[in-house]
């Protein structure tokens, strides 16, 4: 189940959208893991002080990808690229976008484990003999 997000910027209103999709639709348009660029990117900003925070170019990017991709997710008719979407704001601040963001990303990942552990419980699946994990070198491993 898919989640949205309105947020002024620069005076107007832009919806993002944030659901099971977006690791894929990130992956596949720049390359990257959502995972570990979004852990980098929060590790940077110090939502309470800007002058505090530790943001670098890469930094910006990754949230200006991160942005676009949710906010394209939500509207089709956000144009084709970062580049493209970004040129139509004056001003875009990281400090007051991206804890939006996080905190859209936030409750699409708790829904997605709500989700998950009512379709498990509806499944019996709450014997731990009866679940399975994915390692990350995508063997499969019985939980003990």
């Amino acid at each position: 189940m898919a989640v949205t997000k309105t947020v002024a910027i620069d005076g107007r209103e832009v919806t993002f959208r944030a659901s099971a999709a977006i690791p894929r639709l990130y992956r596949n348009q720049f390359h990257q893991d959502i995972y570990r660029d979004s852990n980098d990117l929060q590790k940077g900003i110090d939502e309470n002080n800007a002058e505090s925070s530790r943001l670098d170019i890469f930094s910006l990017e990754l949230f200006e990808n991160i942005a676009w991709l949710m906010a394209k997710h939500a509207d089709k008719a956000v144009p084709g690229s970062p580049e493209e979407w970004l040129d139509e704001f004056s001003t875009f601040s990281i400090y007051e976008i991206l804890p939006q963001i996080i905190d859209l990303w936030g409750i699409n990942i708790e829904q997605q484990v709500a989700s998950k552990k009512t379709a498990d419980d509806r499944a019996g699946n709450d014997h731990p003999a009866l679940s399975f994990a994915v390692r990350t070198d995508r063997s499969f491993d019985q939980r003990a």
